[in-house]
């Protein structure tokens, strides 16, 4: 008899949108005809435990779908769990598959960013080995925005939406007294520098921009760019940088690497890097600085949701149950766009070989020549993105969410 189950996980960081793909998951698998639907709390990490919900209990309502739209963070709980390679012992993978066969499981979605796709790289490899008919299907994520083959990732539009927007905001209130001074916002970013290139799309004709945007593709000769804010600072009083928590220094060194601190994936986990900055332009320049960590707050802003980035999460992962039912697996669904103006993208799939544990970049010639801001190619690529706004479900002043599990 065909497997009419399926199961859904999240994993990896959060997002302001990665519910509203939970939705998509959740509406697709109802209306294409699924028996039950499973969310697999904390991921992997979780299904291992056998901490496995009913989505049929909280998803009730299409009240509490537009909720878990708006709501930010993981609704499932995350996790970074890292699967062994295969070779290592199939222990693990054996009591996933008995999980699976036990729930009668036919599909497995998986949404997250490129260590999540490395789990359904695995899974799906081991299922084809081993001769089980499961389907395992990756429904991207990130605001790092740094998978390959998808023009874009869900999550990006709003980080960016609210990143622009704070960076409007903090360079209004650095005007506001007559004296010299730098700002350094510091932005998400390990080795890709898609949030903080959004700074960028704050400056329009109302609004301005910061002055100086430090990408992690871009090694940072930090005396020269001393000598450039000083000369900037004899024609602006009040400058405001915006700089990734990953940029290096010429020899490829992270500014503010913590060597005795990694995630399961090997990452070593950054912060302080604005400070370090703030710290070194007063010592050096003798101006007030200050340092601004937007940090968590980026990923968790639902209250500032692109509908462009909201729309298109919810149809990837309508469209990943398709494609599932369809009987693909081993594949990760991804944007191609054809338009910028107007933005038209459609959703595609591919093989996920081509996506597990690989990082995309800011393409050089979307950077300034001299490294310090990016350029009109970028500004027409992410524009698109943070369009819209989502309607606010309001309960005594504040946006509504949907109640915890």
């Amino acid at each position: 008899m065909e497997r009419k189950n399926l199961i859904v996980g999240q994993s990896g960081g959060p997002t302001a949108a990665i519910n509203s793909s939970l939705a998509g998951v959740y509406i697709g698998a109802k209306e294409l005809g699924a028996d039950k639907v499973y969310g697999m709390r904390y991921g992997i990490e979780g299904l291992l435990k056998e901490k496995i919900v009913d989505l049929d209990d909280t998803l009730d309502c299409e009240l509490n779908i537009e909720l878990l739209k708006r709501t930010p963070s993981s609704y499932l709980g995350s996790c970074r769990y890292k699967l062994p390679e295969v070779k290592e012992g199939d222990e693990v993978y054996k009591k996933i598959f008995e999980v699976l066969d036990k729930y009668n499981i036919g599909i497995f979605i998986y949404i997250g960013g490129n260590d999540s796709m490395d789990t359904i790289k695995k899974l799906s490899d081991y299922a084809k080995i081993n001769g089980s008919k499961i389907r395992f299907v990756g429904v991207p994520k990130t605001v790092d925005n740094d998978l390959p083959v998808t023009d874009h990732t869900p999550g990006y539009g709003s980080a960016a939406k609210y990143i622009a927007t704070c960076i409007s905001e903090i360079v209004r209130d650095s005007n506001v007294y007559d004296l010299k001074s730098v700002t350094f916002v510091e932005i998400m970013g390990r080795n890709a520098g898609w949030l903080t290139a959004a700074a960028a799309l704050a400056k329009n004709n109302l609004n301005d921009g910061p002055d100086f945007i430090l990408l992690p593709e871009i090694g940072l000769d930090l005396k020269h760019f001393i000598k450039i804010l000083s000369d900037k600072m004899q024609t602006k009083g009040n400058i405001v940088v915006a700089v990734s928590e990953g940029i290096k220094d010429t020899k490829g060194h992270h500014i503010s690497e913590d060597e005795c601190n990694v995630d399961a994936f090997g990452h070593k986990m950054l912060s302080g890097t604005a400070a370090f900055l703030a710290k070194r332009i007063k010592n050096e320049l003798g101006v007030k600085t200050r340092a601004v960590e937007i940090n968590t707050l980026q990923r968790a802003a639902a209250h500032l949701q692109s509908r462009t980035d909201i729309d298109e999460a919810f149809n990837i992962g309508f469209l990943g149950v398709k494609a599932g039912i369809d009987g693909d697996s081993g594949v990760m669904m991804n944007f191609e766009r054809l338009e910028n103006a107007p933005y038209l993208s459609v959703v595609k799939k591919c093989d996920i070989s081509l996506v597990a544990n690989i990082e995309r970049k800011v393409p050089r010639e979307w950077i300034s020549e001299d490294g310090f801001y990016v350029n009109e190619h970028f500004i027409q690529y992410a524009k698109p993105l943070i369009m819209g706004e989502l309607s606010n479900i309001v309960c005594d002043g504040i946006q509504s969410h949907i109640k915890s599990l």
